[in-house]
């Protein structure tokens, strides 16, 4: 069999990823238009070594330098918690910056979840956690 002749195998799943790549150009085409300047709530859990480095006090001085609205906190399991409220533009740019951290932090993960905006607008450091279930809640 030549090279240059894609297999049955070959073909069926260059027609799949055809398929998939309609689907999301439907979807992205049917789905509401969102306004770039709409604000989202963003929950980012910031895993290594990231406590007792300044993380919190650094976060808190960039989120509030890009106008965002929120909380961070220390988490009973070693990460910090963020959730924070703005323009996404403005959320990227918090994450940027969460996956570099201070200078003396070494971030290994930026697992990043939507939330269902509050209206919050302030950004405020919160207590450290001490019990790990409280991970997933928004207190």
């Amino acid at each position: 069999m030549p090279f240059d002749t894609p297999s049955a195998a070959g073909r069926s799943s260059s027609r799949e990823r055809q398929e998939a790549n309609d689907a999301e150009l439907n979807r992205q085409r049917f789905a509401p238009k969102r306004h770039p300047l709409t604000p989202e709530r963003w929950r980012l859990l910031v895993r290594g070594h990231v406590q007792g480095v300044g993380y919190r006090a650094a976060c808190k001085r960039r989120a509030t330098e890009l106008g965002l609205a929120g909380w961070v906190r220390n988490c009973a399991d070693g990460s910090v918690e963020i959730q924070a409220e703005g323009v996404q533009q403005h959320l990227a740019e918090l994450r940027v910056w969460c996956e570099a951290g201070p200078t003396a932090a070494r971030v290994d993960s930026v697992l990043t979840s939507m939330l269902a905006p509050t209206g919050a607008d302030w950004f405020e450091i919160r207590p450290s956690q001490t019990n790990p279930s409280q991970t997933n809640a928004n207190k």
